[in-house]
């Protein structure tokens, strides 16, 4: 099971470390039952990881964050992936995870200088005016250090880290393969679709690799946000981005002179207006997600900042969401069912929404019942938008229906939304903000003409199945006229259960050849002719052994199949 990951040295002390940490922070059973302690005994290596002092003391999420933090950037960085899914995690590990803290030490500017002068094409003192070697800050993926460019404009010039991609990429092997094992071996795992949440973050870390990227996801924010926006009265504001100086590795924005939206104290100094900055800063947000479908999914305080005319910087475009048509209808779809209290339209939109194996649309409709009694009769004024979204996702975790990445991060947005709007505002209402919004998004897919040319396209789609429907109906009868026509049906652990059945029927068959062994010798046992052992029929005394012998099968093979 473990081959392909000890076969490298580096793999090998890796997953040491990393089974050494589990460990420390008393997660030792999951070490045994992933059979990682048996497989490094195979190779004459121990764990070794003494408990922390204060584990004993830890709450379960506190100890999942401590080990993240202590195994490094990569793993930090999955928390932080973990954080977003509200849908899979209750509200304290959310914020527990929240708490994970992407802070390194910086690289040493002569190791960097090679690769930021490769990239830049001269060495960066030449590139820039002026160009700090200390670091503003040094997180796990790359550094920002601030430069001037010979205009006069500062910027920030934002640098990956040297070599850190290959750490990245033996991490996320190491992760892809221990999230195999662990949904192959541990039956809570299984919930939490673990290869699933590996995989969505490969492609986050990948996409925040690329800094180049992030650029062009800014750009595109602030495209989106011009047209909402004509005149430039946008609310937000989007860093220039200097693509001469942009690549994979390094890219370059305008330096923002903003004040840091978690510094109260400062937005109250400066006289900020914080009822608009709330209020401006949620509709124009909440315009990306419903309208466009392109959003940052990552606006916590570290990321924003406002200005002191009233305006809102956003920075950090590593993170950002994507919402197809078909997703934003169906969560505009979701939030038309709760206003309305439909029942069966919430739970149509939530099995619609989420991803699951078996549902119970029974239970499902009560819980809904349930959670729409909860909020009846309470006033928008008074609506915390969030308590409905935590009590929303309770019903998908009780009911195993996971969320597409994309909407755990919308729900995570809104949640921080309210949560930022609350900070500046003790007044700020996301539903009241929410609903201009809303109401285009609604009319942009249940409008007249919106419903025509949905209507239009499914009865293309309709022609179009028509005109191929005598064609296929041809091809099925001269399949089945030549006996080639094939259906495949894949019906998950058949070989199994063909295997369990086949040694039922043995142990059956056994079993009746052994009672009739016993009937039978004892019937001979009562005759006196023939030749004798110990003063008993032979027969009759080979038909008891040979029934014994059959007993002792049946039995063993039970034990052996339990």
């Amino acid at each position: 099971m473990f081959n392909d990951l000890l076969g490298a040295a580096r793999d090998f002390r890796r997953l040491r470390d990393i089974s050494a940490v589990l460990v420390r922070y008393g997660f030792s059973d999951i070490v045994q039952r992933l059979g990682l302690a048996s497989a490094f005994a195979r190779f004459g290596e121990r764990v070794h990881g003494d408990q922390a002092e204060d584990v004993a003391e830890m709450r379960t999420p506190q100890r999942i964050r401590a080990a993240l933090q202590e195994l490094g950037p990569t793993f930090i960085k999955l928390g932080q992936l973990m954080a977003t899914r509200v849908d899979m995690f209750p509200a304290d590990w959310i914020e527990e995870l929240e708490q994970l803290q992407d802070h390194v030490p910086a690289v040493d500017y002569a190791e960097l200088h090679a690769q930021l002068s490769e990239d830049l094409g001269q060495p960066p003192e030449t590139a820039f005016a002026r160009f700090d070697a200390t670091p503003l800050a040094a997180a796990s993926i790359a550094q920002v250090h601030a430069a001037t460019l010979h205009d006069g404009t500062e910027v920030v010039v934002k640098v990956r880290r040297p070599g850190i991609e290959s750490t990245v990429f033996a991490d996320l092997r190491l992760m892809e393969r221990l999230a195999e094992i662990a949904n192959d071996n541990l039956g809570e795992a299984s919930n939490y679709r673990l290869p699933e949440l590996a995989g969505q973050f490969r492609r986050s870390i990948l996409q925040e690799l690329d800094l180049a990227a992030e650029c062009r996801s800014a750009e595109r924010l602030r495209d989106n946000l011009e047209r909402h926006y004509p005149s430039g009265s946008s609310p937000i504001r989007i860093p220039t981005v200097y693509w001469d100086y942009t690549s994979e590795r390094v890219n370059v924005q305008a330096r923002v002179d903003g004040i840091p939206a978690r510094d109260r104290q400062a937005i109250e100094d400066a006289g900020l207006d914080r009822r608009y900055l709330a209020s401006a800063g949620a509709g124009a947000v909440l315009s990306t997600i419903l309208e466009d479908g392109f959003f940052h999914a990552d606006p916590h305080p570290g990321n924003l900042f406002f200005l002191r005319d009233n305006h809102i910087v956003f920075i950090d475009f590593g993170m950002v969401g994507h919402l197809s048509d078909r997703r934003r209808e169906q969560f505009v779809s979701l939030l038309y069912a709760i206003v309305e209290k439909d029942e069966e339209g919430v739970a149509d939109a939530l099995v619609e929404l989420g991803e699951g194996e078996s549902i119970h649309r029974d239970t499902l409709i009560e819980d809904v019942s349930m959670f729409l009694h909860t909020y009846h009769g309470v006033g928008l004024r008074h609506l915390n938008l969030t308590n409905v979204i935590h009590d929303l996702l309770a019903i998908l975790r009780r009911h195993e229906l996971i969320l597409p990445l994309e909407l755990a991060q919308t729900f995570k947005v809104i949640i921080t939304l309210e949560s930022l709007g609350r900070h500046l505002d003790p007044d700020f209402n996301l539903v009241n903000e929410s609903a201009p919004v809303v109401k285009r998004a609604f009319h942009t897919f249940y409008s007249p003409l919106a419903l025509a040319k949905r209507s239009q396209r499914s009865l293309i789609d309709a022609a179009k199945l028509l005109a191929r429907l005598p064609r296929e109906f041809r091809d099925t009868l001269h399949s089945l006229s030549r006996g080639t026509l094939q259906v495949h049906i894949d019906v998950g652990q058949l070989e199994r259960l063909t295997e369990r059945l086949d040694r039922s029927a043995s142990r059956v068959t056994v079993g009746l050849i052994t009672s009739a062994l016993i009937i039978g010798s004892a019937i001979v046992m009562t005759v006196d002719e023939g030749p004798q052992v110990f003063g008993l029929p032979l027969i009759g005394a080979l038909g008891f052994l040979a029934a014994g012998i059959g007993g002792i099968w049946v039995l063993v093979s039970i034990f052996r199949g339990r």
